[in-house]
């Protein structure tokens, strides 16, 4: 069953409020503003799927209203549909080159009103799930890299910003190719989904993520914790892909499914970059690889290279 959407009203009179909130109460989940100011908050804090905006409003008229939201990335991307007894066609014309999807005349026909939100409400469902789409590689269900990107940009910014640390991981399945090539490409395909679902599984903050990079390697990002807690998570990581049991006959062969770790963990600066951070998490993956397999590597500034190594080299062959 599908959550209710959410709609905000901004309307400086209490009878347009009444009106509309009666036409939807059964439909969505209504949130109410009485200016444009609040209105403007309100639509930052609770993030609704469509703005109704009345045009004609004290102090801060709709027009005004439409360019604060859209010039806010938080708010950019929700629909906004103008109120409006104004029967001019410049105004809509302005309306509509500032960002509205629609407009809503009054006085209100209940059941217009319901059939206009109703289908931009459904248009807004469907933006979001071709957005989600996008961002998800279709094979492991986890983040792709295009939403690695995005979001690694954003949370370098705010860990620049608060002067905090950020853990950037790479993750690479061992002999993966030895193993398709045994096995065949489903059962490959199989590993990487069991793989991803391990790393998800021991990630336990929200703002933690984890993406499939490329072939079979996966990124990860942990924002907010240093270097040891960031060690025992991969550590925790490593562990539950070893543990991990294949379906019969692969789990009576000897291979094993493992994988190979390297990590950093800095503090952002304006004389650091993303791409430098992840270059050394890769340098690390690369020793992790070439010093036996199964191993996590971690780079420090002051210390240099951590190795925590709790299996056998010699038991890695898949």
């Amino acid at each position: 069953m599908l959550a209710k959407q959410r709609v905000l009203i901004i309307d400086d009179e209490k009878t347009n409020l009444k009106i509309l909130s009666d036409i939807l109460r059964d439909e969505v989940e209504i949130v109410l503003a009485k200016n444009g100011p609040q209105g403007i908050r309100k639509a930052g804090e609770f993030a609704p799927d469509l703005i109704l905006l009345d045009v004609v409003m004290q102090d801060m008229d709709g027009f005004e209203v439409i360019s604060h939201l859209k010039h806010d990335a938080a708010t950019c991307a929700i629909p906004v549909i103008f109120i409006t007894s104004l029967g001019d066609v410049s105004h809509e014309e302005k309306g509509l080159l500032l960002g509205a999807c629609d407009y809503i005349q009054k006085p209100f026909h209940a059941a217009v009103v319901l059939a206009r939100i109703k289908l931009h409400l459904q248009l807004a469902r469907q933006r979001v799930m071709l957005e989600k789409l996008a961002n998800i590689d279709p094979l492991t269900s986890v983040a792709n890299r295009r939403r690695y990107d995005e979001v690694m940009h954003r949370e370098w910014r705010v860990a620049m910003r608060n002067k905090s640390e950020l853990s950037l991981v790479m993750v690479d399945i061992d002999n993966f190719k030895q193993f398709n090539d045994r096995h065949g490409h489903a059962i490959g395909d199989k590993i990487l989904q069991e793989v991803a679902m391990q790393l998800l599984a021991q990630l336990k903050r929200p703002r933690d993520l984890v993406a499939r990079y490329g072939g079979e390697e996966f990124v990860i990002l942990l924002p907010e914790i240093n270097k040891k807690g960031s060690i025992d998570v991969m550590e925790s990581c490593r562990r539950a892909i070893e543990a991990l049991q294949l379906e019969k006959p692969y789990s009576e062969s000897r291979h094993k499914v493992t994988v190979s770790i390297g990590g950093v963990t800095c503090q952002p600066s304006m004389n650091t970059r993303p791409e430098d951070a992840l270059k050394l998490a890769d340098d690390m993956l690369y020793l992790a690889k070439h010093q036996g397999k199964n191993r996590v590597l971690w780079f420090g500034e002051e210390q240099g290279v951590i190795q925590h190594d709790n299996s056998s080299p010699n038991g890695t062959v898949g």
